[in-house]
């Protein structure tokens, strides 16, 4: 049996029998992160390396580009006792851990993670730990957690993994969002407090 040890909410779970494969975060060197995911799939590591659509313009030529949203990160899955597999790829660095342990992902951040990313515009932002928080309480999104953010007319929701501190911002209808209770730090200049 397994037994696990919870961190605090949105943080993963700190494995003590590592036999079962869960998903985890490894750290790469900037820039990498298509190329650990090349090697991974190569050696039959099952990776996630999550991407977004930009246009980037060199010497007047302009070129669609896939960048990473969390840069320098991918997610694995594996049982933790082999991480070895994935620390021998050249770019990794580490996979992240808490006080040496490695920690696991929930497996339904990451099945919205790759459906937010599917079904949605999105890009990478900074990292959000406090503010209004609100859920998607309706479409394919449903059930996905985040901060709400407005850009020039659009509502996009933050959605931040918090043991990488890394974020990314993904456009929403309002409609579908519900207002989660306030946390004690609001951002500033935060949207009325009724979405719907």
């Amino acid at each position: 049996m397994q037994v696990s040890t919870p961190l605090s909410q949105g943080q993963g779970t700190l494995l003590e029998q590592p036999f079962e494969a869960n998903w985890y975060a490894a750290y790469v060197v900037a820039r990498h992160e298509k190329a650990v995911a090349g090697q991974l799939v190569r050696r039959s590591v099952e990776s996630f390396l999550p991407l977004y659509h930009t246009v980037h313009y060199w010497k007047k030529r302009r070129a669609e580009v896939e960048l990473p949203v969390f840069p320098s990160y991918l997610f694995v899955r594996i049982p933790a006792a082999e991480r070895l597999r994935v620390l021998e790829v050249p770019g990794v660095v580490h996979i992240v851990t808490s006080h040496g342990v490695p920690v696991a992902m929930p497996e339904q951040e990451i099945e919205n993670l790759r459906t937010a990313l599917q079904l949605c515009r999105s890009e990478p932002c900074r990292y959000l730990a406090a503010g209004r928080r609100v859920r998607i309480h309706s479409g394919p999104l449903q059930g996905l957690e985040g901060v709400v953010l407005r850009q020039n007319s659009q509502t996009r929701i933050i959605i931040s993994v918090d043991f990488i501190q890394r974020s990314a911002s993904i456009e929403v209808r309002p409609e579908d969002l519900q207002g989660l209770p306030e946390m004690s730090d609001p951002i500033p200049n935060w949207p009325p407090r009724t979405y719907r």
